[in-house]
């Protein structure tokens, strides 16, 4: 009995192995195609439906979308509307692995999976193909792993198994029987986070005779639940808007539940006569339940979504009602994008990270804002809350390189284009800069501070030539922000360095100037010593602005 259950995870393993390897090559193949469809493909509700449906269609999990789509609209790339239609989409391409499945229970295509696993090793030992055989490699264990599910129902003859039959038969009736299912397939989801193992099962399950087709169906249901469920979690910690995208995909989800179980006794006497249990009959009628349940997936998604898709409105004011404004909004963590939970999809997840590291580079610029204000404010009280904001930041700023590292590492244990694996590298570098800069505005507000709280005050001159070595280093942040948002090409990095080069001159100028200045006991020592200090900070800055184009510059001309 134990090596069954053994051989049992094992089939069940080879099958989501062969989901997951299939979901991460895909992505690396189209990981450009799937960052334009979310650029483009999201201007209203019906564009931002079909680009759900071919981004779950080509990743292959319906909540790795729905998770990431939950980021986006936190970060506030993408409106309710579209959130929430984007998720109704992935509901219809998750539906396609189910006739992938049905297909193998009919034709056996896995009997011909060895030659192609002779083409996937080929493919994999290629540069430019490499992915594609990766993706191959994934459909055959997916193929392979779902035979041998197959044949150890057939083997352990579990349709002649007088306990699983007895067990098993408490199921096949009743409203509460469908209902307990749907749980279970809501629970089973929410552990093995695979609607692809759970849909293999059901129709093994009915295949076998051990379940009717309207059981089947109730356990598939489950998946649904489970899904919204997974989208809720990682919601928790997002803003508002995205949690009441969460709270409306429940509320889409149960819905739909709820409409297929009021005409479940119009349905079910239907299914039960034209295909009974097939324990015992000829083998093209018992892989027929795959089909039946591979079409009422399609079917139930398909329809659930022309009904609702027309009242995303409506949706939104209930899940307005349902989840009021957080007054904790506006003090929300610096970090916008990374919510968690897409290293199930570690091509997007990359996208996310990029967006990260760009809301980071808007941090030090608004950091460097501040401090280039402190030096102008006169008013203690007014000194204080910017200096206090300045600090705050640096401390964000922290949080931020350490959080978006972290997720990096996690995501680079996955596999990976070598495009991709330098994409975090040079990321990784960039954050590292990015916190660098940071530092630098931190440590000029603190040389600031100590001119203040002193004795002594910068002179016209220096003030005037701080403020123009202050408009340099901005002008150079701005154009760093422009880039790593992605607006302008990469060749306007060139700008930067012209940028830093007059930072350079103008440094070597202002400190040799110093050096006359208190010769000539215009201010003392320690005076131009701070001077010093800011000045130097704003070379540092100019050169860590350097250091993040060219990384980026790196990252873009990386070839695949």
């Amino acid at each position: 009995m134990i090596l069954a259950f053994l051989k049992l995870l094992g089939c069940l393993g080879l099958l989501m192995y062969g989901m997951k390897l299939l979901g991460e090559s895909l992505q690396k193949m189209a990981g450009n195609q799937l960052r334009r469809i979310l650029d483009t493909l999201t201007t209203n509700r019906f564009t931002s439906l079909i680009s759900g449906a071919l981004i779950t269609a080509v990743i292959q999990s319906g909540s790795a979308t729905s998770v990431m789509t939950i980021g986006f609209v936190h970060a506030g790339m993408l409106t309710f509307i579209q959130g929430l239609s984007i998720i109704m989409g992935a509901s219809i391409g998750n539906t396609l692995i189910a006739w992938l499945m049905a297909a193998e229970f009919n034709f056996a295509i896995s009997y011909y999976i060895f030659v192609f696993f002779c083409v996937a090793i080929w493919l994999v030992n290629t540069r430019n193909f490499r992915s594609l055989g990766e993706s191959l490699f994934g459909v055959c264990f997916m193929f392979l792993g779902l035979r041998l599910l197959c044949e150890f129902a057939d083997n352990m003859e579990l349709s002649h198994n007088a306990a699983l039959v007895s067990f098993f038969s408490t199921f096949n009736e009743g409203y509460l029987s469908y209902l307990i299912l749907l749980l279970i397939g809501a629970v089973l989801i929410l552990l093995i986070q695979s609607s692809a193992a759970l849909m293999a099962s059901s129709m093994i399950l009915c295949s076998t005779g051990l379940l009717s087709i309207p059981s089947g169906i109730a356990l598939v249901l489950g998946e649904n639940l489970g899904r919204a469920i997974i989208t809720c979690k990682s919601a928790h910690s997002a803003n508002t808007t995205a949690r009441r995208v969460a709270a409306a995909q429940l509320i889409f989800n149960l819905s739909g539940i709820a409409w297929v179980f009021a005409i479940f006794p119009f349905t079910t006497d239907l299914l039960n006569q034209a295909i009974p249990m097939t324990s015992g009959q000829s083998s093209a009628d018992r892989n027929m339940p795959a089909y039946v349940l591979a079409a009422f997936h399609t079917s139930f998604n398909l329809l659930n979504v022309l009904l609702f898709i027309w009242l995303v409105k409506p949706l939104e004011r209930i899940s307005a009602t349902l989840v009021p404004q957080a007054k904790s909004d506006e003090e929300e963590s610096e970090l916008r994008y990374i919510t968690g939970g897409l290293l199930a999809t570690p091509e997007l997840s990359v996208l996310e990270a990029q967006k990260e590291v760009s809301n980071f580079a808007d941090l030090t610029h608004r950091m460097f804002t501040q401090v280039r204000y402190l030096l102008t404010v006169n008013k203690n009280q007014e000194f204080q809350d910017i200096y206090l904001k300045i600090k705050k930041l640096e401390c964000s700023s922290d949080e931020l390189e350490e959080e978006i590292a972290d997720y990096l590492g996690e995501v680079s244990n996955d596999l990976l284009s070598s495009k991709t694996k330098n994409q975090i590298r040079c990321m990784l570098r960039e954050v590292s800069e990015l916190e660098s800069i940071a530092d630098s505005c931190y440590i000029i507000s603190r040389v600031i501070g100590h001119k203040y709280h002193g004795k002594e005050q910068f002179t016209t001159k220096q003030q005037n030539h701080l403020h123009q070595l202050f408009l340099l280093t901005e002008q150079a942040l701005e154009e760093m922000k422009r880039i790593t948002s992605m607006r302008r090409p990469l060749a306007e990095g060139r700008t930067i360095f012209f940028i830093n080069q007059e930072i350079k001159n103008f440094k070597k100028q202002l400190r040799n100037q110093n050096a006359v200045d208190i010769n000539n006991h215009e201010y003392s020592y320690h005076l131009g010593t701070l001077y010093l200090d800011i000045i130097n900070e704003c070379e540092k800055i100019g050169e860590y602005i350097q250091n993040i184009i060219e990384a980026k510059i790196e990252s873009a001309g990386h070839p695949n």
